[in-house]
């Protein structure tokens, strides 16, 4: 696997397909790229070049136990290093979960260097009771319960990985994390800004493709409502499940191979070519 650095430490990546028009894909929080590689592969197929990243402390980068090296501005950073390692004027970005609101970060920190985002499953107002919830726990389990949870890794880490199914896959690669790095993620998380600004967010102007899942209070589908009425050329999309992309991707990689095209535009095919302004926070 490929890999940069970044501020003394490798950011690994991973390239699907070839050309100059890029997206790249982030990956949710503790999870690796291996969770977009599908709709990367699919997306590819359709003559795009596709970057999957995996944030420091996540995947196959390095995972310093520095809880100063997480949080959704610093993986923002990660992204545009990524963006200068491949020499990439601009690209599409978009990401899930945490990946979602990381690509909102790229936004506020260097927006002229986004052709679209696709923000799938963002974690807005409405989810911080839930994400408290869930993550504070999780957050004890990972410091205090420390021991138990790498006797945990230590035995994901040895189950076989061929003929999983991709979701219990993901699953099983979180579990065998070191725990230690893992926590520090999650505290550099906490207790930083979950997005930019709503008045921030206003000012985006890059094309995005707003996906929203439905019975999911981590990612309430309101979050994704009100984003998509927030940013001035955006449009949401359902999803029919937080699985959806991962299991059963054809219905929603239609559309998000549609997007990417509609970002590039028929003669849109290097960095600088100009933007398309799809309609205001139209559904999908």
């Amino acid at each position: 696997m490929p890999y940069f650095r970044y501020e003394g430490h490798r950011l690994a990546y991973t390239v699907h397909g070839e050309g100059s028009r890029t997206t790249i894909l982030l990956p949710g929080l503790l999870l690796s790229q291996k969770m977009q590689a599908r709709l990367a592969s699919d997306l590819a197929g359709h003559g795009n070049r596709v970057v999957t990243l995996d944030f420091l402390g996540h995947g196959e980068s390095d995972r310093p136990e520095d809880m100063g090296r997480y949080s959704m501005p610093e993986f923002a950073r990660q992204t545009v290093a990524l963006l200068d390692h491949m020499e990439l004027d601009q690209a599409i970005v978009g990401g899930t979960s945490l990946g979602a609101n990381a690509t909102l970060e790229v936004a506020a920190l260097a927006p002229e260097r986004l052709r679209g985002m696709i923000i799938e499953m963002p974690v807005l107002d409405k989810a911080i009771p839930a994400a408290a919830i869930a993550f504070t726990p999780l957050l004890f389990a990972l410091t205090a319960g420390e021991p138990v949870m790498r006797f945990l890794a230590r035995g994901a880490r040895a189950l076989p990985r061929r003929g999983v199914p991709l979701v219990a896959e993901l699953v099983l690669d979180w579990i065998a994390q070191d725990p230690g790095p893992s926590g520090a993620v999650l505290q550099g998380i906490l207790f930083g800004r979950t997005a930019p600004d709503r008045a921030v967010r206003r000012t985006f102007d890059a094309p995005a493709l707003v996906i929203g899942h439905p019975r999911d209070p981590l990612h309430p589908f309101s979050d994704a409502d009100m984003l998509a009425a927030e940013l001035p050329n955006a449009r949401l999309i359902d999803a029919n499940s937080i699985i959806e992309l991962r299991v059963s991707p054809e219905r929603l990689t239609g559309k998000i191979a549609a997007f990417v095209e509609e970002c590039w535009g028929a003669s849109g095919t290097g960095a600088g070519a100009r933007r398309p302004q799809p309609p205001r926070a139209a559904r999908a």
